[in-house]
């Protein structure tokens, strides 16, 4: 029989539950350089939502939020309403145009389910600056962990970003509680017991894989809000036997989920992603780069693509019809790439899949599996593109760090950059932008998050406007 031990620091014992040593993880202290980190990821964060937000599946979700109850966190697309309520439609958002965040091992988005959780408990609470980003960090930490240990065979059936995210939520929202070490070790129980997400959303035309990361982070505030009025959670939901891991995990290895338990915080390993595409199409984009900057397309008689089985098994499209079956080919984003794309939101809009020549460039590519690429995924994104041209000759280019991989960062001005842009294609205008990204810059200082929701406040009134303004242009002006 399991035997729970009292709270003993940071030193674990033979009889606590990963859950609890996980507790004692993330209750370490977090610097000023990782605060720093976390507020370029809200930041990337709020540019993925708010474009999100003025798509179909943004709007559906934000109709839902429009039933709920007031409050006092902003919703984009909802107005005010209560932290359950902005922590669903807001985690609706991040992930719609496959512009979020990604952890290559664990193969988690965490920004899609931390942020909008801690950001409702957080202007709930009147939280601080330096609270909110304690809470992305320990938020992050702990959807790593957990999705590193479930391994690449819960991948193959589950949304990690859902039912990893989940407990990186508790996590954050229960930081911002301010729970105990016994408290955060129930909210993660009870975020497990709310685990869901399964992969058929990925093949079927549906809003559902926004449901699951709205799902997770609403589930993570409402699990520590639980914790806080002491409903216990089950102490062993990740390695027990009627658990995460034996129930959805195969291949799990438990003891990842605490491994190095004084070593550098995981949101320093997170990647950001500098195009729309799915992230398992990001090196063929960067290799695809490379041989354009060599020669003219018009010369290509032939492409190969050698990758990874998880990028082949998600991302074989050689004819999209859809701006989300688009982003999730490889054959067309290499076709950008190789043509000189910059590769913006506008290349995977439907009218423009059948326009030469990308459309004959996708015709020319052939998609096979790299059984080395494979063995080193998913601690490695690789992939390697060979092209013919007309006259006999060949050129090739391989990658195994995309831009923006640690290996290969986006600065902080790039990320400010794509932010600004997102911003702008969300119909935003300058001054608002201008004064969200210097309210989150100032996070680390910041006593109250005044600036940050009057912020986040304007921003969600132009999105409403730049919706408003899209519905009428679609109904001719009536």
């Amino acid at each position: 029989m399991l035997v729970l031990s009292p709270f003993s620091g940071n030193t674990a014992t033979m009889s606590e539950t990963l859950t609890e040593r996980l507790a004692n993880i993330v209750a370490r202290p977090i610097d000023a350089d990782t605060r720093a980190r976390a507020a370029r990821h809200l930041l990337d964060w709020v540019g993925c939502a708010a474009i999100g937000a003025t798509t179909p599946a943004g709007r559906t979700f934000a109709r839902y939020g429009l039933s709920a109850p007031a409050g006092p966190c902003v919703v984009l697309g909802a107005g005010l309403r209560d932290a359950s309520t902005a922590a669903f439609v807001n985690g609706s958002l991040g992930n719609i145009l496959e512009l979020d965040d990604l952890h290559r091992l664990s193969i988690v988005h965490a920004g899609d389910v931390v942020i909008p959780a801690i950001l409702a408990v957080a202007q709930r609470q009147g939280a601080s600056g330096p609270a909110l980003l304690d809470a992305l960090v320990r938020g992050y930490e702990s959807t790593i962990r957990i999705g590193a240990a479930a391994g690449t065979g819960h991948y193959a059936h589950w949304y990690p970003t859902a039912t990893c995210g989940a407990f990186g939520a508790a996590v954050g929202a229960g930081t911002l509680l301010e729970l105990s070490r016994e408290q955060m070790v129930d909210a993660l129980g009870q975020a497990g017991m709310q685990m869901a997400g399964l992969w058929q959303c990925r093949i079927e035309p549906t809003f559902s894989k926004q449901l699951a990361s709205a799902r997770a982070a609403q589930s993570g505030v409402i699990s520590a809000d639980l914790a806080a009025i002491g409903c216990p959670g089950p102490r062993a939901i990740l390695e027990g036997p009627l658990g995460m891991f034996a129930a959805a995990a195969p291949d799990a290895d438990p003891e990842a989920a605490v491994a190095a338990p004084d070593g550098p915080w995981q949101i320093a390993e997170v990647t950001f992603k500098p195009w729309p595409a799915c992230r398992h199409a990001h090196p063929v984009i960067e290799a695809g780069l490379a041989l354009r900057a060599r020669r003219d397309s018009r010369e290509i008689d032939r492409v190969a693509i050698a990758t990874y089985r998880e990028a082949v098994e998600f991302c074989d499209n050689a004819a999209p019809e859809t701006a989300h079956e688009a982003r999730f080919s490889l054959q067309h984003c290499v076709a950008l790439a190789l043509d000189g794309s910059e590769i913006t939101l506008a290349d995977f809009d439907p009218a423009s899949l059948d326009a030469d020549p990308i459309a004959c460039l996708r015709k020319l590519v052939d998609l096979q599996e790299d059984a080395n690429l494979t063995a080193a995924f998913p601690r490695r994104y690789g992939a390697r593109v060979r092209v013919a041209y007309g006259d006999g000759s060949t050129d090739e280019a391989a990658v195994e760090a995309a831009k923006g991989d640690p290996e290969n960062p986006l600065g902080a001005a790039e990320i400010e950059a794509k932010a600004r842009t997102l911003l702008d294609a969300a119909g935003v205008t300058r001054e608002v932008a201008n004064a969200l990204v210097q309210a989150i810059e100032d996070l680390p200082d910041r006593r109250d998050l005044g600036d940050l929701t009057s912020s986040l406040g304007d921003l969600a009134k132009d999105l409403g406007d730049s919706v408003a303004r899209q519905a009428t242009d679609n109904q001719g002006g009536l």
